[in-house]
Parts: structure tokens; C-alpha cells; sequence
């Protein structure tokens, strides 16, 4: 079956959303039918047979359907597993409220794709330094296995919400949220 009767027949598979919620595709265990010519770009841009999904309502569609195993990431149907190839994260987490401040403070994150998390000891935040630039890689963790990249400007806002800590011994600006502290990077 070529590409585009594979999306179109993945399409057909996914099932209908309930009033609010998420397919639970990891419940999910059909048999692999190869891999997809769709790739999420580093942007948070999805992109089929080398041309960008225009569609938010489909891109939505198909990030409700996404599931990673090990390393790797499929698009899952109670009947199919297609595989599609992620540049780094298939999320960006675009926005970010925070409300309260100290311990109590609670950090929203909004997705590209809609999706919302709050940062906790459930959704944690995470730091990636390059080894060759120093330049850090913030993420968050959204669902099942599943991390959006901080954009630069919403990892601006967390660099101003950040206090510092000492974690033995060492210095650290880092966030809270629901009770939970994250370290974001050392005080120069």
C-alpha cells in the first residue's frame, strides 16, 4: 500500500474522541505495518511525504494517536502501528502560566498541538546541555512517554521565574511547581 493510503486508511482507524480525552493508545497492541513518510520536525512542525500538515485539526488528530516505544515513535490504531520519525521531541510546549509563587507555585504548559500540562513530580522538567555549545534543551514531560521541547521564549520565562537552591552543595537556579523543584541551569 503506498504512503498515502496509509495515512488515509490510519485515518479512518482512529477512533472518534469522547467529549474530552485521549485515545488510550497505550492499551493499544496491533501489528507494525511499516513505517509512515511522516516526520515531526524539531519546530513542532509535522510533515508528510516532505510536505508540511497545514491542517492544525489534523495535525491534532494524529498527535492524539502517538505512542513511544524505546526510542522509536508510532502512530497507533486499535487495528495498526505505523512508524513515523520524531527529529527530537513530537511536542513544543509554547506557552506557560504560572500561578502562586515559592512551593506553591504551578507551571501550565500549553503544546502546539493543545495538549496541557502542569509541571510536577508526574510531568517533570528536564534540562539537556549540547556537549559541543553549552546551549540548554529544556523539556517537559506531557503523557506516556512523551516530552515537549520548551520553546526558547517560554524557557526565557522560566529563567525569570527561576530561584536559586543548593542541591549538595551546588548551586542552582532552577523552578517550582507542585511542591517540586527543577533545576534549569547553574547561576553564572
Amino acid at each position: 500500500m503506498s504512503d498515502t493510503g496509509k495515512a488515509a486508511n490510519l485515518l479512518s482507524q482512529i477512533p472518534k474522541a469522547e467529549k474530552k480525552g485521549l485515545p488510550p493508545v497505550h492499551l493499544w497492541n496491533p501489528p507494525f505495518c511499516g513505517d509512515l513518510d511522516m516526520r515531526i520536525a524539531r519546530d513542532g512542525s509535522w510533515i508528510y511525504q516532505g510536505t508540511p500538515i497545514g491542517r492544525p485539526a489534523m495535525v491534532r488528530l494524529f498527535s492524539s494517536v502517538i505512542r513511544r516505544d524505546g526510542d522509536d515513535y508510532f502512530l497507533v490504531t486499535p487495528v495498526e502501528k505505523v512508524g513515523i520519525k520524531v527529529d527530537d521531541a513530537p511536542f513544543v510546549a509554547i506557552e506557560l502560566m504560572a500561578e502562586g509563587s515559592g512551593e506553591g507555585q504551578v507551571l501550565r504548559f500549553v503544546t502546539n498541538v493543545g495538549d496541557e500540562t502542569e509541571a510536577g513530580a508526574e510531568h517533570p522538567i528536564r534540562v539537556e546541555l549540547d556537549p559541543n555549545t553549552q546551549e540548554p534543551a529544556p523539556y517537559v514531560h506531557v503523557r506516556a512517554n512523551l516530552e515537549a521541547l520548551i520553546h526558547r521564549n517560554v524557557f526565557y520565562q522560566l529563567v525569570e521565574l527561576a530561584v536559586p537552591r543548593e542541591i549538595d552543595g551546588v548551586a542552582w537556579l532552577g523552578v517550582w511547581s507542585h511542591g517540586q523543584f527543577f533545576q534549569i541551569g547553574r547561576p553564572e
